[in-house]
């Protein structure tokens, strides 16, 4: 008889809506074994338990208590962790003067500190399996260009960029992937108002705006064995929004 084939497994965070669930449905598509997760009960959090069962687990990932059980939620049921594809981190629109130091703290928890917990979490189960992980950022990180409108919510993401980078020299030695895929303007459903902005639109050199399927496949192309040896980058889905 034939050996099992053992299933990629393949956690996704920040996946009750929006792009996270886009990248979820991809990977679970391609055949990998999907867990995901959510915070707050509400419809969102019904329709992921619909279409995942007992694959959708409920965790703030602002709690290392609760990100400690997610990660032994699936380590336990499927024995290993092979991605991590972590898509959190809140957004606040408008120019830094206006920002609250509640603001700043908001951003940097969600986007910065939740990625350092879960990174902790999983990092035995990664090494195990010589795995990905992929966190997501923002378009315009790498020129560190000046902001009108995201400079908060852009600091949050330079942190974890160099999170990142030095995330990936760690685990280069153990076989680990980890790199940062950032989005440009992507309408969808959830997306946030400053995405829609028709003018923006039609100034993205690739002449379109973005899509779900888009951000999915350039996910799915960093958890794959086509990525082995690509660490520590920056990939940009943006259409040469900011170059």
């Amino acid at each position: 008889m034939p050996p099992t084939q053992v299933r990629t497994v393949t956690l996704v965070t920040g996946s009750a809506r929006g792009l996270g669930l886009a990248i979820a449905r991809h990977l679970r598509d391609r055949g990998d074994c999907v867990h995901v997760c959510w915070r707050s009960e509400n419809e969102c959090a019904q329709a992921l338990r619909d279409e995942f069962g007992e694959r959708a687990h409920r965790a703030d990932l602002l709690s290392p208590e609760d990100v400690e059980a997610l990660v032994a939620g699936v380590t336990n049921a499927e024995g290993r962790i092979d991605h991590l594809v972590h898509a959190v981190g809140e957004y606040v629109s408008g120019p830094a003067a206006e920002a609250s130091p509640e603001d700043l703290r908001r951003m940097w928890r969600s986007n910065t500190e939740s990625a350092f917990l879960l990174m902790n979490a999983t990092r035995s189960a990664l090494r195990s399996a010589r795995g990905r992980a992929v966190f997501f950022g923002c378009s315009g990180l790498e020129g560190f260009r000046a902001r009108r409108i995201t400079a908060i919510y852009a600091s949050a993401k330079s942190a974890l960029r160099t999170l990142v980078r030095a995330w990936a020299l760690e685990e280069a030695p153990h076989g680990v992937t980890v790199n940062m895929v950032s989005p440009g303007h992507m309408p969808h459903d959830d997306a946030h108002p400053d995405t829609l902005d028709t003018d923006r639109l039609e100034k993205i050199p690739a002449g379109r705006p973005g899509t779900p399927d888009d951000i999915a496949q350039a996910v799915a192309h960093l958890c794959s064995t086509a990525a082995e040896y690509t660490t520590g980058t920056d990939l940009l889905v943006t259409g040469g929004w900011m170059l």
